[in-house]
Formats: structure tokens, sequence, C-alpha cells
């Protein structure tokens, strides 16, 4: 796994919570909990995370490898990620569960909000991201 940038110390976290950047998704994109987010919202914000950071080692390897793309392309030039608002969050049993969620960005000019209920599931100890559910926010 590729290691995250250096990001200037007491950074906020770009997926929301009031934590810095290290002592929030920071610890799961690269240290001693890495790839180790304890449950669905808190991966889902890590991936968001990434995407912010463009950390796509990280996207790859929390992506289950049945639903994984080859590759994740890199980011369109000018693309700024804006805010994650987590609507909700919960389990389907104890290694099944889901996240609703908001994500806004910016790029040439225009926002653009992806609205998505994504599937994770526990293999190993570790969560994965599955799919988006066919079912909105």
């Amino acid at each position: 796994m590729s290691a995250a940038p250096s990001t200037p110390a007491g950074e906020a976290c770009p997926c929301g919570r009031a934590a810095s950047y290290q002592a929030c998704c920071g610890r799961y994109h690269a240290g001693p909990l890495a790839l180790q987010a304890p449950d669905p919202e808190s991966l889902m914000r890590s991936r968001y995370s990434a995407f912010v950071k463009d950390l796509r080692p990280y996207l790859l390897e929390t992506w289950h490898p049945d639903t994984r793309p080859s590759v994740i392309e890199a980011p369109e030039p000018g693309l700024r990620w804006l805010g994650l608002d987590v609507r909700a969050a919960g389990l389907n049993g104890p290694d099944r569960g889901w996240v609703s969620f908001v994500a806004r960005s910016k790029l040439g000019g225009r926002a653009h909000r992806l609205v998505e209920k994504s599937d994770f599931v526990r293999e190993g100890g570790r969560w994965y991201y599955v799919e988006a559910l066919d079912e909105a926010v």
C-alpha cells in the first residue's frame, strides 16, 4: 500500500469529523491501523478522504475483490471535493453493513452531488466496500 501524502499537523480531516486528518482517516490510510477501519461508516469516511487525497491504491485495497475494478482512473484536473454528509449508517448483521451519504464536489465551475447507499462486508476481520445499492439515501 502506498503511504498517505504528507499533511500538515492538525489539518482537518476531509471526512467531516471533528478530528485532524492524522488522528482520523490518516490512521487508516497509513500507519498502525492501515486498512483496519472498525465499522462501515469509518471505512466510508476513509474512502471519501482517499478520493480527496487521490489515494487510489487505498481505494482499491478497501474495495471487495468480487466487485473491485482493475484500475481507478486519475481524477479530472480541477476536481475539488467539497464535503461529505453521512446521512445514516447501520449493520445488517455482524459482518454486513451500509452507509447512506452525499458527497459534494465541484468541477469546471459546476457543483455535483453523489448520493449513494453503499454496501459493506467484513471478511477476515476487515471491512470492504462492496457496491452502491439500488436504493438512494
